[in-house]
């Protein structure tokens, strides 16, 4: 998968945090943006690849990109600002949260709120049990489901939590491949 789209995303998310000001702006790597290999997910460019983003593709990958960097940014890294501020990285990590819910909720797109919701949610729990796979996983299927749609699998793949992370990390994988069509 192309990381273009993802690097394209992070460029206008620091871009706008840098018009900002505060203490993102001064928090902002100051080289230009790493490279992006293959251990970067690219779930911008993953969500932004389905049909219910046709004609949005820019917007769906910062949004999605910036509420993944709010998730990393509460573990401790970033694509984006220098991490050396553990406070800050929280509180980083909430504005950018709250930057790309805010932004859906204002095209109206709640399905993808909630998608976005719900894996905050999985990786809080993630988080707490130190299942990195688990967080993985749920962020696999909120990417499909923003670019694909949500199905009943889908949703009956994130309650799986209740059963035990290792079998929700799989029924969240499944879910993922099953939403792009990648899986029968």
């Amino acid at each position: 998968m192309s990381t273009e789209r993802t690097t394209s995303a992070l460029r206008v998310l620091a871009t706008q945090l840098g018009a900002d000001g505060g203490l993102l702006a001064e928090a902002l790597l100051e080289d230009d943006l790493p490279d992006f290999g293959p251990g970067d997910p690219g779930l911008g460019t993953l969500a932004a690849a389905g049909p219910r983003s046709l004609g949005r593709e820019d917007e769906i990958a910062l949004v999605v990109e910036a509420v993944y960097e709010g998730f990393l940014l509460h573990g401790g890294s970033s694509r984006v600002l220098d991490v050396t501020d553990g406070d800050l990285n929280i509180l980083a990590g909430d504005r950018l949260y709250a930057f790309g819910l805010a932004r859906l909720a204002a095209i109206g797109d709640l399905e993808s709120v909630r998608e976005l919701a719900d894996v905050i949610a999985i990786c809080a729990q993630a988080r707490a049990i130190d299942d990195d796979a688990l967080s993985a996983a749920g962020w696999q299927l909120a990417a499909s489901a923003i670019g694909w749609g949500s199905s009943s699998e889908s949703e009956a793949a994130k309650l799986a939590l209740a059963d035990g992370a290792e079998s929700a990390t799989l029924a969240l994988a499944r879910a993922a491949r099953q939403l792009r069509g990648d899986e029968a």
